[in-house]
């Protein structure tokens, strides 16, 4: 693989179980201390062939294939070990959780979380999975921020780590086939490599220039804005002296370098390195005072954590700060970059995520990271995804994965340009679509929302919960349009909040041909005494009328207008015409078409109250109407 073998000691997650231990697996574990997974595989096979295996073996097969990124065959091997060891450490549930997240085998992943929780229930990972354990479903649905395109630079090696500064383009590679090759996954060493900008493409790939490549690993780079001086990884190895902890383990620093007549010399070894663990991928903030790296030295919350320390104005350091649980896990956080408006961005496997190392961001609130958000698809993958860089200015970033559209292929790590597609800030909007009368909620209803320039952005359905889940820019204006076979669609403008929001949105049912007949026969507008002019309210019911009309284009109506009692009979019969006519003039001015209307005027011939003995004013003005009636 990969980024790992950059951070041996940061990914060793398990504590070897010496009880299994015996003289046949003593070549394995030899090469399984070493990091050398691919002999160590090979030889724990060799067992298995000659009847040797036990759970130990099954075990130590499962963690080495999932190190170098075997997931299937790590599946098959964690099923075997764990099939009669439901006493497994709690951490062995979650390495198998995560292989089977790698799988894509979600409702098997969610199994196994739940093993892992019930064993560790006070671990972050846990208690963030038991909060929202279908978040799978979310990241899912979440509007693509970026777009992904692979460098013509990748090669048949590992390629990773792409550090763009002063138009050049800086990565690792284990593409130097001179270099003795890595145990882990049987390539070569890795060195630092630079790409020229050719008419927009990286091209021209060749080693840094100065002292900083060696025969062992070389990693990330961080180059201060002058370009005098550069931060990289490497393996404890200064001045040809290669040191080892008392265990016998070469662990990783940072280093510097400055930039003497176009190459980098006079490197030196940064004081809160050590011998004993590990520090590893620098990252400058934009003023330069701080520097972020990766370390899992003793004191931190899980294999390896994200730290901070400051740069004093002299150019030394003071003391390496965590920067604490909102971003670190109980597994491993690494990758560090800052881009220029302070947001931090890394790669982890202990925060919820697709699977494998996915990237996280974290805004910054009065001085503290708050909780890191996962970028989501396509950033992120089942596979590992890391060493994401970002220039906001350009909205251009590149980010490293070892995704592999073959089942199967081969696992190595590429460099993606990612360009920015819609804006890193979005907000959860959950719509809850409901039957308006019945207040039961409508399952498979289809909720769309349009941008200002009225494209369409996203389309959903609602779930048997009657709820759709969206991700849409924060702050950003949107019409909201819900559409359900026999309900009449509803839309809704709103401005995207920056926290969670919940619409609940009534639909009413469309009228049957039965039910717009009732409805136009109760239908009754009013007049003003001697006036045929359309009042106000009696336009708010014809308004109503309308719509009933337009969604029963097979309906024909007649409008039919009386007059109270008072006045002659030839002067109420042309004023109730004149009521009828009026009406109709504005069903049609309204979008009806008049072949579907008529209208008769009835005088003063059928009242609603006859006034022989006398009429109130209001039950004059009941008189004083115009009526509809269904036709043929």
């Amino acid at each position: 693989m990969k980024k790992l073998y950059i951070l041996p000691m940061f990914c060793c997650l398990f504590t070897i179980s010496l009880w299994s231990q015996n003289s046949d697996t003593k070549k394995a574990d030899r090469h399984f201390d070493r990091f050398e997974y691919v002999d160590a595989i090979d030889a724990y096979e060799k067992l298995i062939r000659k009847g040797k295996a036990n759970s130990y073996v099954y075990r130590q097969l499962a963690i080495a294939n999932y190190k170098t990124s075997n997931f299937e065959e790590s599946e098959q091997f964690f099923k075997r070990y764990l099939r009669n060891n439901r006493n497994a450490p709690a951490e062995d549930y979650y390495t198998y959780s995560q292989t089977l997240l790698s799988n894509q085998k979600t409702e098997d992943y969610k199994k196994a979380m739940l093993d892992f929780s019930e064993k560790a229930p006070g671990d972050s990972r846990a208690k963030a999975f038991l909060e929202n354990p279908n978040y799978l479903e979310d990241l899912k649905s979440m509007t693509p921020r970026f777009e992904l395109n692979p460098l013509s630079l990748n090669s048949e090696y590992s390629d990773f780590g792409a550090y763009e500064y002063g138009g050049k383009l800086y990565f690792l590679s284990t593409r130097n086939e001179t270099r003795k090759t890595y145990g882990w996954n049987k390539q070569p060493s890795l060195d630092i490599f630079v790409a020229d900008n050719v008419g927009g493409t990286f091209k021209n790939s060749k080693e840094i220039e100065g002292e900083i490549n060696t025969k062992f690993h070389e990693g990330s780079v961080a180059i201060t804005n002058d370009g005098s001086t550069i931060y990289f990884t490497r393996n404890d190895y200064l001045n040809g002296n290669y040191r080892k902890d008392d265990d016998g383990v070469n662990h990783l620093k940072i280093y510097k370098a400055t930039l003497v007549n176009g190459s980098f010399q006079d490197i030196e070894d940064l004081p809160f390195n050590d011998v004993s663990f590990s520090n590893a991928n620098p990252a400058l903030s934009p003023d330069e005072t701080k520097l972020y790296f990766s370390s899992d030295r003793p004191g931190g919350y899980g294999a390896s954590d994200l730290y901070m320390v400051q740069i004093k104005e002299d150019g030394s350091f003071g003391e390496p700060r965590n920067l604490g649980p909102a971003v670190n896990t109980e597994r491993r956080e690494n990758f560090p970059f800052i881009d220029q408006e302070n947001t931090l961005y890394f790669s982890s496997d202990g925060h919820l995520g697709l699977g494998g190392l996915d990237v996280y961001y974290a805004k910054v609130d009065s001085g503290s990271f708050l909780p890191p958000q996962n970028l989501g698809s396509p950033l992120n993958s089942n596979a590992d995804d890391f060493a994401f860089t970002y220039n906001g200015n350009i909205e251009k970033g590149y980010v490293s994965s070892n995704r592999t559209e073959k089942k199967k292929g081969k696992v190595i790590d590429n460099i993606y340009r990612a360009n920015l597609v819609h804006p890193l800030e979005q907000t959860s909007l959950l719509v809850e679509v409901v039957d308006a009368k019945t207040e039961k909620f409508i399952e498979n209803a289809q909720v769309i929302f349009y941008d200002e320039d009225q494209n369409e952005f996203s389309r959903n359905r609602t779930n048997a919960s009657g709820v759709s889940k969206n991700f849409l820019p924060t702050d950003q204006k949107f019409d909201l349009q819900v559409n359900m076979s026999d309900y009449e669609s509803q839309s809704i403008s709103l401005r995207i909040p920056e926290t969670q929001m919940l619409i609940r949105v009534a639909l009413e049912q469309e009228l049957s041909e039965t039910e717009a007949e009732l409805l136009i026969l109760q239908e009754r507008i009013f007049f003003e005494y001697d006036d045929a002019t359309i009042r106000p309210e009696a336009a708010l019911e014809l308004d109503k009328l309308i719509l009933i009309l337009k969604e029963n284009p097979e309906l024909n109506i007649k409008v039919i207008s009386h007059t109270d009692e008072r006045g002659s009979k030839a002067y109420n019969m042309e004023l109730s015409q004149r009521r009828a006519e009026n009406t109709v003039n504005y069903l049609v001015e309204t979008g009806i078409d008049s072949t579907r209307l008529s209208s008769e005027g009835k005088g003063k011939s059928e009242p609603v109250n006859s006034c022989d003995s006398g009429c109130s004013e209001a039950e004059h003005e009941e008189n004083r109407r115009s009526e509809f009636e269904v036709v043929e």
